[in-house]
């Protein structure tokens, strides 16, 4: 491997990747997707059902327990092991061996946890789980600001999106078609290596010269995971307005089935989310590709972020203030328009604000801390909305509200069109 060649590991990429690579990145996701989601979808709640009598606490609550934890540990995990995939000098490039390692480790993890025989092996083996895929998500998302040049970064995001709603669904086909937990389990583990291979035995990653690597220290590595909002604002603007649209959308799925019992007193409200969610995902697969490749034909990005926001923020305020099934439905549709492109072009926008080529991958892990904690402070703020001060009604004005805010503040961001 050449000098040249390793130095192009930290140049700004101006040759437009194709189709072929494009799928490969995207498959590989969608594979890193179908080994979580089975698991949350299905086969935790399963296990926490067969585990729970006799343990001193309800399935619900031992389910809570379990994935809390590993929501903490992907938390911390991703700007991580970001954070080495670009300190990385490996022959096979920076972010390969992550993503095949992260893979394998996480295929493993889920075959601990179809032999899981209680609450601690079931928590240890979730923790695994999330510890090792988040590896390969780091490395998976660090590859496209290391790859794919600034116009096409929309329409790459917008099939990496894509991808990320076909392995939720994929994880729940498989974990529910396989026929038990263990056959489940397995399911998810092989299809979760599989779908990496076609990435990483086909396309050659860029490789870190030595010379190029920061000098190493423990607290010089600790430290560069704070990245001052003084000294990138536009960073920091883009973090804030991912995390408040995020917040927003995680406050309008979490309570959905008490909303439909409970407010309005539908009458299947299990069918009634299935009807829900099914609509939300027709409309986002069916903007999050275009709204990305939008986005990189017109050379802009905040117009399309500020508008999905505002797009999204009137559909929560309408389960506010439209509170029938027909007014959930549209609720529902304009949400999936709104996030998909949302999804496609903040992710196009976020790394467009990268600070520096050398931390590519840990600043995107920092970046994606936005997407995990509002799962955490949703039903903080949720709960005592819902109990004390005016339930759903408020619920989702404060949500509207949240959301309206996160994309006003866009406006803030100087160095992105």
């Amino acid at each position: 491997m050449t000098t040249a060649r390793a130095s192009a590991a930290l140049a700004e990429p101006v040759e437009r990747v194709g189709r072929g690579w494009t799928a490969a990145l995207s498959l590989a996701n969608g594979a890193i997707w179908v080994g979580w989601f089975g698991p949350l979808q299905i086969l935790l709640a399963s296990q926490a059902g067969d585990f729970a009598p006799g343990s001193g606490m309800s399935k619900e609550t031992m389910l809570a327990w379990v994935t809390g934890a590993g929501a903490v540990v992907s938390l911390l995990a991703n700007p991580f092991f970001g954070a080495l995939s670009d300190r990385t000098t490996a022959r096979w490039g920076r972010r390969t061996p992550w993503i095949v390692a992260g893979a394998a480790g996480g295929a493993l993890s889920l075959l601990l946890l179809a032999g899981a025989g209680g609450l601690w092996t079931m928590t240890l083996g979730w923790c695994l789980v999330q510890l090792t895929l988040n590896a390969a998500f780091a490395a998976v998302t660090a590859a496209v600001p290391d790859r794919v040049p600034r116009l096409q970064r929309g329409s790459v995001g917008g099939w990496l999106g894509a991808a990320q709603i076909l392995g939720v669904v994929g994880g729940t086909g498989l974990a529910t078609a396989a026929g038990g937990v263990g056959a489940g389990y397995t399911a998810c583990a092989v299809f979760t290596v599989v779908g990496v291979l076609p990435y990483v035995l086909r396309y050659e990653d860029l490789r870190l010269a030595p010379e190029d690597r920061s000098p190493w220290s423990w607290r010089g590595f600790l430290a560069s995971f704070w990245l001052s909002p003084r000294r990138h604002p536009d960073l920091a603007w883009a973090w804030l307005t991912r995390f408040l649209i995020n917040l927003s959308n995680s406050l309008v799925l979490l309570y959905l089935l008490y909303y439909l019992r409970d407010r309005l007193h539908y009458s299947d409200p299990d069918q009634g989310v299935l009807v829900l969610t099914a609509v939300n995902s027709l409309t986002l697969m069916a903007t999050v590709v275009a709204g990305g490749a939008w986005s990189d034909r017109v050379g802009r990005r905040k117009p399309f972020v500020v508008w999905s926001g505002v797009l999204m923020a009137v559909a929560t305020a309408a389960l506010s203030g439209w509170q029938t099934w027909p007014g959930a439905v549209v609720a529902s549709a304009l949400l999936g328009i709104g996030f998909g492109v949302f999804t496609s072009v903040d992710f196009a926008l976020m790394t467009d604000v990268l600070p520096k080529a050398l931390d590519r991958g840990k600043d995107l892990g920092v970046i994606n801390v936005a997407n995990a904690l509002p799962q955490v402070a949703a039903p903080v703020l949720a709960a005592p909305i819902v109990t004390y001060l005016g339930g759903y009604r408020v619920l989702y004005l404060v949500a509207a509200v949240i959301g309206l805010a996160g994309a006003v503040l866009v406006g803030r961001i100087r160095g992105v069109a």
